[in-house]
């Protein structure tokens, strides 16, 4: 790492945005906030892919936003998803995130024109949204929520010596592994999934933004932390049990698998918006069984 640039390490929650009869339960974000305050993550990813944003209208965003700056604790970082299609948008709603009280920005590449993002188009308007950004600036690729755009290594080595580009949350299986490398001394990189979380920190990642920190929060810290203390026996233990826990959530239901099993673990989940539906009561039973099998959930 340079010195100019700051590191993003440890675990971050992606989190929800709690819908009932569409309209966001502002009571459930602040008091999941604040239950997660007291568990051993590094911060808040407001605005992804488990936040649904797409489904929130600008004006609701910033809402999120501000709930989460306001009730997070001191030592938690706030990383707002500030990616829109045009540059001058990502700009301007990246100032606004920084007055809002963010402390970094996360850009989900543009999209709709998905033929023409070529790494020349995209490493330009990552050049210009960090070069305006007060906020230091993470990309965030997930392809599966982007029209198959994804970040490359040649991309990272177009923008990877700009010193507001910190990092890289990294959600596919495809890429990290290859961007880790291109990255490396120049940009820290964040896991996307459980799945792959304990071999990217080997291989030299700082963490993760994982979905199943919504509901299990500090067995996600306490694998970084059990990592970085080189206790690699019960590292390998608790990621199997967290690997295994994913597949049954996220894995087989998305979003909606995720708010059921925050329901179900103290957390305020609520169900997604239309059109996205909510379990089934098939799926829920699936659910509650396979969480019940868990000797990690158990416990």
């Amino acid at each position: 790492m340079t010195a100019k640039k700051r590191e993003l390490s440890g675990v971050l929650t992606p989190m929800v945005t709690p819908f009932k009869d569409d309209r966001v339960l502002f009571h459930g974000l602040i008091d999941n906030v604040e239950k997660m305050n007291g568990t051993g993550l590094a911060g808040y990813f407001v605005l992804g892919t488990n936040g649904e944003y797409k489904s929130l209208s600008v004006a609701e965003r910033f809402e999120v936003l501000r709930a989460v700056v306001k009730y997070r604790a001191k030592d938690k970082v706030v990383m707002a998803g500030m990616g829109f299609e045009s540059t001058k948008e990502t700009i301007d709603m990246v100032l606004r995130a920084a007055d809002e009280g963010a402390d970094m920005a996360s850009l989900l590449m543009p999209h709709f024109f998905a033929k023409k993002m070529t790494a020349e188009v995209l490493a330009g308007y990552i050049l210009a949204v960090a070069d305006a950004s007060p906020i230091p600036v993470l990309l965030y690729n997930n392809p599966s929520v982007a029209a198959a755009v994804t970040i490359k290594a040649d991309l990272i080595d177009r923008v990877k010596d700009h010193p507001n580009v910190i990092g890289l949350k990294d959600s596919s299986t495809e890429t990290y592994q290859q961007n880790l490398e291109a990255a490396k001394g120049k940009m820290c990189v964040l896991a996307g999934s459980a799945n792959y979380f304990l071999d990217l920190l080997k291989r030299g990642g700082t963490g993760g933004v994982l979905s199943l920190a919504n509901v299990f929060p500090d067995a996600c810290a306490k694998l970084y932390i059990l990592f970085k203390e080189g206790k690699t026996q019960e590292a390998e233990a608790l990621n199997a049990e967290l690997v295994g826990l994913n597949k049954e959530v996220s894995g087989s239901f998305g979003v909606a698998g995720v708010k059921a099993a925050m329901d179900l673990y103290g957390f305020c989940g609520g169900v997604p918006r239309r059109p996205l539906l909510p379990l089934t009561p098939e799926q829920l039973e699936t659910l509650k069984a396979s969480l019940g099998k868990s000797k990690f959930a158990a416990r």
